[in-house]
């Protein structure tokens, strides 16, 4: 075997050790994921998946790099790829991303940040924890400029002001998330939508419509 094959099977593996380790933590959390459960979901041997990481927490940092990753193609990305106007119109695609990341069902167990935050969020410290905190401040950081731009512009009201805005989005897709991996509520998107409408100071679409905005179709994974 070639040097060039040997490192392209390393990566593969690895790309499969972490795709794997991303759908069950979404589902069971970080501290689930342990070398020897996924050794036998990818019938490894232990030694062969510690290889690839060396230690626990790095194959977590990896995983939440993969949850990154993740939601940049099908959410940050996607909202890029519609072109819309800074302000308003950006923020209405961003969520309307968002919404869609959720209902696809992307992952067994809907959203992995909002998992992992519920499972660190009362760390004292630690690597994972700091990780996932600065992956969720970006995001918000990217909404609220949105936000910001849409009040300068008269788009939305200065009262609330982004900050405030910001957080009862957030709430609404924690919602969204909850409803529909504990009650399974098909609707719970349409709800989102109608709440954000509201929140965003836009009137009930009058042709029926849920969208918030157009999107692209989404980036095959």
């Amino acid at each position: 075997m070639s040097p060039r094959r040997s490192v392209a099977d390393a990566r593969r593996t690895r790309t499969a050790i972490v795709r794997r380790g991303l759908d069950l933590a979404s589902v069971e959390g970080l501290e689930g994921l342990t070398i020897g459960r996924l050794a036998t979901e990818l019938s490894m041997s232990k030694s062969g998946v510690l290889g690839h990481f060396g230690t626990k927490e790095s194959l977590q940092l990896a995983v939440v790099d993969e949850g990154v990753e993740l939601f940049v193609r099908e959410v940050v990305r996607r909202a890029a790829a519609a072109d819309a106007a800074p302000g308003l119109p950006r923020l209405l695609v961003q969520c309307e991303a968002w919404i869609s990341y959720l209902e696809r069902d992307l992952l067994p167990g809907g959203c992995f940040f909002t998992t992992v935050t519920a499972e660190f969020d009362d760390r004292e410290s630690g690597p994972v924890r700091s990780a996932v905190a600065v992956k969720n401040a970006a995001w918000q950081r990217e909404l609220r400029r949105q936000a910001e731009l849409a009040i300068a512009a008269g788009q939305l009201p200065a009262e609330p002001d982004a900050e405030q805005v910001v957080f009862e989005l957030t709430g609404q897709v924690l919602a969204l998330n909850h409803a529909r991996r504990l009650y399974r509520d098909g609707a719970a998107g349409d709800r989102s939508r109608r709440a954000m409408r509201r929140l965003l100071g836009l009137p009930a679409s009058p042709d029926g419509r849920t969208e918030l905005a157009a999107l692209p179709e989404p980036e095959e994974r």
